[in-house]
């Protein structure tokens, strides 16, 4: 189970990715386009071409978690840039998402959801 926590860092990847990709598609994602580290214990979340899915890398020590959530109606409407102010607008965006797919209950993803930098986790690593 990914457990979010509050020193828990989640990056979310700004490119649609081809929602064909695995584990060892996203973890090179995560190195070459996020250049983070994808044994850092991170979350990495990534968007499909055409919004209709999400896809959730994390890895806990012991192997990787591949967690997919597709909509059967609509699509992600909003998704980061990379233009604007981080945290903030994360929070607001997966609170909105959460609560409008609501998602099956201790699914993990919990509704309070809280972002802090983690020093084992981002660029450089």
């Amino acid at each position: 189970m990914i457990q979010i926590t509050p020193q828990l860092r989640i990056l979310v990847a700004v490119e649609a990715i081809d929602a064909r990709k695995g584990i060892d598609s996203l973890a090179q994602l995560c190195r070459e386009k996020l250049a983070a580290d994808p044994f850092s214990g991170c979350v990495f979340i990534f968007r499909s071409r055409r919004g209709t899915a999400i896809k959730i890398l994390a890895y806990d020590g012991q192997g990787f978690w591949l967690a997919t959530k597709r909509l059967s109606k609509g699509r992600f409407r909003w998704w980061p840039t990379g233009t604007e102010p981080k945290m903030k607008e994360l929070h607001d965006w997966m609170e909105a998402q959460l609560a409008e797919h609501k998602t099956e209950p201790n699914s993990g993803l919990g509704k309070a959801i809280s972002y802090s930098p983690h020093p084992g986790c981002g660029r450089g690593h």
